[in-house]
């Protein structure tokens, strides 16, 4: 199993030594102020920005059936600009306004700061599309959650299902070990491969997202001849790695989690096939779900484009969860809306049913879509939903 140590003491530090900022005016009656303290710049932005869109569509749809609890819900958002410093910053500047949740990055590293903030101050914070097992109870607190899937699971389940879609056996196993997210992929499929009869794992290798070059990662994998690669990754570096894969001349199956899920990344390895990737839902417009294509069309209607990555939509699943908490709660207490998200089993939403328990505050076993990229093109193919339960200590373990 890959092991890290943890930084969480790093982003206590920051959070508890961030500046403090002048009161801000608390919200008028009749209106409840909702945080993001997400990225308008820097690298992060390619995946908070549509997941925020998302999120205030969601708030809209609210207040135009009356509010939450009569109240309308205004967004505040503050610019992270993908930095560590300056997320702990705008934390405490929105919990000066009093907002009762808090929307953090979609990364567990770039969205702890805040969140640790909003656990200091008792409040609720949901990571955008952070998937990381540490993104909630376990890592920042009782009042933190994920509207994502755990990478670990994702992992599991790519390997689950290369393995009996085309008779993988022989996989390689690429990381990028510059974010926790990778580390919980391919922890994931290091876990599942060698339950499945005849699979070995022949070779396993790392690099950062930041490496213009893997040729010594090529020859090793060329020297373990795999049937399949899981590349363990993001962009911009994940792109650079499967240019260079391809260019060596390497062919197999190239496998990979929902951070590669979306268009605006294949033009940079043009050509690209033999690509499998996860994802919650489709921004396609094949989604199996009618609903999630009809959201892509009102997203495409209210911003000018379709969204570019699939995290988008779990911004608009934060809210969702959210708010059917508050409403059955009948408060914005965080103790009490908490409670009410740790019962939910099954809870309906726009990607299908969520469920959360007061240990498990991200998803660990749903189905996913399987996308498939062929001649620079991508759709999806299939779906595909872990057979096993992940135990507890495979999570705490990466």
């Amino acid at each position: 199993m890959i092991r890290t140590g943890s930084a969480i003491g790093f982003w206590a530090a920051l959070t508890v030594g961030a500046s403090t900022f002048a009161p801000a005016a608390l919200a008028r009656d009749g209106e409840v102020k909702i945080g993001f303290a997400v990225a308008q710049s820097g690298w992060m932005q390619a995946y908070d920005e549509g997941a925020t869109n998302a999120a205030i569509m969601a708030m809209d749809e609210i207040n135009a059936k009356g509010g939450l609890l009569g109240k309308k819900l205004v967004p505040e958002i503050r610019d992270t600009r993908t930095d560590v410093a300056r997320t702990a910053q705008v934390a405490q500047e929105l919990l000066s306004m009093d907002v009762p949740m808090m929307l953090v990055s979609c990364d567990f590293d770039l969205g702890a700061p805040a969140a640790l903030a909003a656990e200091s101050a008792g409040k609720i914070s949901i990571f955008l599309c952070a998937a990381d097992f540490k993104a909630g109870a376990q890592g920042i607190g009782p009042h933190s959650y994920s509207a994502a899937s755990v990478g670990n699971t994702e992992g599991a389940t790519i390997a689950e299902w290369a393995y009996s879609k085309f008779n993988m056996r022989k996989p390689f196993t690429l990381l990028d070990v510059t974010i926790q997210y990778d580390r919980g992929l391919c922890s994931g499929f290091e876990w599942m491969a060698p339950q499945l009869e005849g699979v070995q794992i022949v070779g396993a290798d790392t690099f950062e997202n930041g490496d213009t070059s893997i040729a010594a990662q090529i020859s090793r994998i060329k020297a373990a001849n795999p049937d399949a690669i899981m590349l363990c990754s993001y962009m911009p570096g994940a792109a650079s790695a499967m240019r260079q894969i391809r260019a060596a001349g390497i062919t197999v199956p190239i496998l990979a989690g929902t951070s590669m899920d979306g268009e605006d990344w294949i033009s940079s390895a043009p050509g690209l096939s033999g690509f499998y990737g996860l994802a919650r839902g489709s921004i396609r417009g094949d989604d199996p779900n009618p609903a999630v294509n009809e959201f892509v069309k009102k997203y495409a209607a209210r911003f000018g484009a379709a969204p570019v990555s699939q995290s988008t939509f779990d911004g608009y699943v934060a809210i969702e969860l959210w708010a059917k908490a508050v409403e059955k709660a009948g408060t914005f207490d965080a103790d009490a809306v908490v409670k009410v998200m740790d019962s939910f089993k099954d809870e309906p939403t726009l990607l299908g049913p969520r469920t959360f328990t007061p240990d498990f505050h991200i998803q660990t076993q749903i189905p996913f879509l399987v996308t498939e990229v062929s001649d620079g093109k991508s759709k999806v193919i299939d779906t595909a939903k872990l057979s096993k339960v992940i135990p507890l200590e495979v999570f705490m373990q990466q």
